[in-house]
This record gives structure tokens, C-alpha cells and sequence, in this order.
């Protein structure tokens, strides 16, 4: 039992690391301007690739990564929309999964060019709407993947936006997960997803979350997309 705990105390100091790297390189992402009116997606995802490698040796992600603008931002993660030049006034989020040592890093974040109103409402709506997920599972002990999707899907509602994606989290820990599979919906936040959330894995040891929100404004053809640790740390910002 001492060598479990002993094990868990490790995971979860390498899962937080992780993720506080994964801030780290979103605010130089930020920073650098790499996010810019001209570039196509496809270019700011690989000077994403480049600036994760010259910060921390980044040389593996363990999803692909993510950079979405305009009527893009609509789609999630499954999907593959055409590539798109990035316009002055657009909206962009990016998500990405680097692997840092060996851990996974799962971190999403939503930036808007320009000055207009209803974008940036959507991109400040989602820490809010992400935040109100998080209080929800603080508060169930009990709860499963089903029941927090729904609850997110309806705190979406409630803020007048629809819920883009068929799933809000899955599971994350060290590279490769082996846990997670695409046919496996127990891995994830989404309906069918009926275990309790807060349980042990087959090898013993507990299972952590990522915490997923994509907010989609059809009428506007604009979305957002915030996501990070749900049950370990604080919110990162």
C-alpha cells in the first residue's frame, strides 16, 4: 500500500508539471505573436511544434495538434476541416497534447483578434462555463462521465451557447495511456459513460481528467475551446 501511495504522489507531481509547462508554452505562444492574422493554421501549429521543442525538447504529442479559426472553430476534435489562413478579426483555439517526459499534457485555449464584441464574449465565457464543470465535480463524489457531460452540455445552454463537441474530457496520465481508446467510452466525459469517475484503473492506481469545453455560436459560424486538469491542481488560468 505505502508503494502505491508512494507511486501516486510521483504521478500526480508529474501530471501537474506537465500541465504548468503546457501554461508555460501557451503564454509564449501568446507572447510571440505566433497566433496572427496571414498564417494559415497548419503553419501556426508547426511554430507551436517548433517553440514546445526549443522550450522543453518537446519531440512528441500524443494527439494531433490543433489550430482552428473562423467557421473552423465549429468543428471538433475528430473532424478535419480544410485548412484556413487566419483572418485580422477571427477567433482561434488551439489544442494540444505534448508529451513532457513521458506525461501527457492536455491544454486548450481560445484567442480572439480584433475588437469584436461577440467573440470575445465566447472566448471569456469559457473559463467561466469550465470553472462551473469543475465546482460540479468537486461537489458528486459519486459522479460519472454521463452525468458530467450533461451537466457541462446544460451550463452551456444556460449561458446561450450550444455544446460543440460529442464528449467533454477523457482520461490522462503517462505516456502511452493505455487506458483510453477510442472505443472505449468509459475513458470519457460523455453519455454511456456510467462508472463513477473517481475510481482506480485495472492496475490500481486512480484515474485523472481532463475537463473539455467547446462553445459553438452556429448563427455567429464561431466556437471556443478551454481544457485542462479537472481533478488535480487549481485552475491554471
Amino acid at each position: 500500500m505505502t508503494k502505491l501511495i508512494e507511486d501516486e504522489d510521483v504521478r500526480v507531481e508529474r501530471l501537474l508539471d506537465a500541465q504548468a509547462k503546457a501554461v508555460e508554452l501557451f503564454a509564449a505562444i501568446e507572447e510571440g505573436g505566433l497566433i496572427a492574422a496571414g498564417v494559415r493554421e497548419i503553419e501556426a501549429s508547426n511554430a507551436v511544434r517548433e517553440l514546445a521543442a526549443d522550450m522543453f525538447g518537446v519531440a512528441r504529442h500524443w494527439h494531433k495538434r490543433i489550430v482552428r479559426a473562423g467557421a473552423n472553430t465549429l468543428h471538433p476534435y475528430r473532424e478535419n476541416p480544410p485548412d484556413r489562413v487566419i483572418a485580422a478579426d477571427d477567433i482561434v483555439f488551439c489544442d494540444f497534447g505534448p508529451i513532457f517526459e513521458e506525461w501527457e499534457a492536455d491544454f486548450g485555449r481560445t484567442f480572439v483578434l480584433g475588437d469584436d464584441p461577440a467573440k470575445l464574449r465566447l472566448r471569456d465565457a469559457l473559463p467561466v462555463v469550465w470553472a462551473a464543470g469543475r465546482r460540479h465535480f468537486e461537489a458528486n463524489p459519486d459522479i460519472s462521465g454521463e452525468q458530467l457531460y450533461r451537466h457541462v452540455v446544460e451550463l452551456a445552454r444556460q449561458d446561450g451557447w450550444e455544446f460543440g463537441g460529442p464528449h467533454s474530457g477523457h482520461l490522462v496520465g503517462q505516456f502511452p495511456h493505455e487506458t483510453i481508446a477510442g472505443d472505449k467510452i468509459e475513458s470519457y466525459i460523455t453519455p454511456g459513460s456510467e462508472a463513477p469517475m473517481r475510481r482506480a484503473d485495472r492496475t490500481g492506481r486512480a484515474c485523472h481528467w481532463i475537463l473539455e469545453v467547446h462553445l459553438v455560436d452556429r448563427d455567429r459560424q464561431i466556437g471556443g475551446f478551454h481544457e485542462e486538469l479537472l481533478d488535480l491542481g487549481h485552475e491554471a488560468g
